[in-house]
């Protein structure tokens, strides 16, 4: 039989979808005892699996139930072989991503400041909101109050199934789509990593789903938020490093940018931090994966991998082959 080791997290009713022919061990937090396992599908939580590990032995494979994998490879060593949960959350973060830009073009933030206070006549602040985000302080009337999402330009930087969702969900909008991954390609055009910086000031959004790695970190710089145009918005539904926040802090402080952030750098976020305060900025404390379909997916698809490995055929989700 094959040892399996699973947190203890993991809900019974999930566990029916692993194979026969292993034995299934339940890993406890905090675990006191060394456990021989020769899979291990660690909690979704880092900061439990890596309380875990120092007591596990025998580990060949790993199979996460996410998809951002980053802290592994220095936790196991190169030994061990290492796959993610890709597509486990591609829905989920992909909807939120829809959600915040949508969000921002309409002005929800504020418009829920305004039912907080119980002051109808707060709407006519969105005018001048308007005209100083974007630039725009022609005499328009009826007066600007939120704006339409169709016909603008969205900047995929990262191109992955996650973008690629993204991009379907988009559709309906009728958006022009940019899209940046490592290597250009032509059919959809995807545009080189190295096009970065002359495809920004053609967006109106800039959405990052790109991976936390030593190319992606600070990304977006103040030299890329020089270029974004006037009221540009900014959703990272990437990683915190991805972008770099003091620079962050000074574009959103400026006026010249709005930002949606699913995750930050520090992650969490500090009490009394500068981004807290931020003007044209909303944060969801790293929850865009999350939703009830988020487990039930990651386990499929690590039961998918597991069978793989047993019937020795070639792993799917691979992001580290051990030595």
């Amino acid at each position: 039989m094959l040892p399996v080791g699973y947190s203890e997290t993991l809900l019974p009713e999930l566990l029916s979808e692993f194979p026969p022919g292993i034995e299934l061990v339940r890993l406890s937090d905090p675990l006191d005892h060394d456990v021989h396992v020769e899979v291990w599908v660690p909690d979704a939580y880092p900061s439990r699996a890596i309380r875990t590990w120092p007591h596990l032995r025998g580990v060949k494979l790993v199979l996460a139930l996410v998809a951002g994998t980053e802290w592994l490879p220095g936790l196991v060593g190169p030994q061990v072989t290492i796959c993610n949960a890709q597509g486990a959350h591609n829905i989920s973060t992909a909807e939120w991503t829809i959600a915040v830009i949508l969000g921002m073009l309409k002005n929800f933030p504020l418009f829920f400041d305004i039912q907080k206070s119980g002051r109808w006549k707060r709407r006519f602040e969105l005018p001048a909101h308007y005209a100083k985000i974007t630039g725009d302080t022609r005499p328009l009337y009826p007066p600007v109050m939120l704006e339409e999402l169709t016909g603008k330009t969205v900047l995929l930087v990262g191109y992955g199934s996650i973008g690629k969702d993204i991009e379907r969900m988009l559709a309906p909008f009728r958006v022009e789509v940019l899209r940046v991954a490592r290597k250009a390609r032509s059919e959809p055009r995807v545009h080189a990593i190295a096009d970065l910086h002359k495809l920004i000031p053609q967006a109106h959004a800039i959405v990052l789903i790109v991976p936390s790695t030593a190319e992606t970190r600070w990304l977006i710089d103040a030299p890329q938020f020089a270029v974004m145009r006037q009221g540009a918005l900014l959703v990272n539904a990437a990683r915190g490093p991805v972008v770099n926040t003091e620079a962050l802090v000074a574009a959103l402080q400026s006026g010249r940018i709005r930002a949606a952030l699913d995750v930050t750098d520090p992650e969490p976020l500090p009490d009394g931090h500068p981004l807290w305060s931020c003007p044209n900025l909303f944060i969801t404390p790293h929850v865009g994966g999350s939703s009830p379909q988020f487990s039930p997916n990651a386990v499929r698809i690590a039961a998918a991998e597991l069978r793989r490995y047993m019937n020795g055929e070639p792993l799917h989700n691979v992001v580290q082959i051990g030595v």
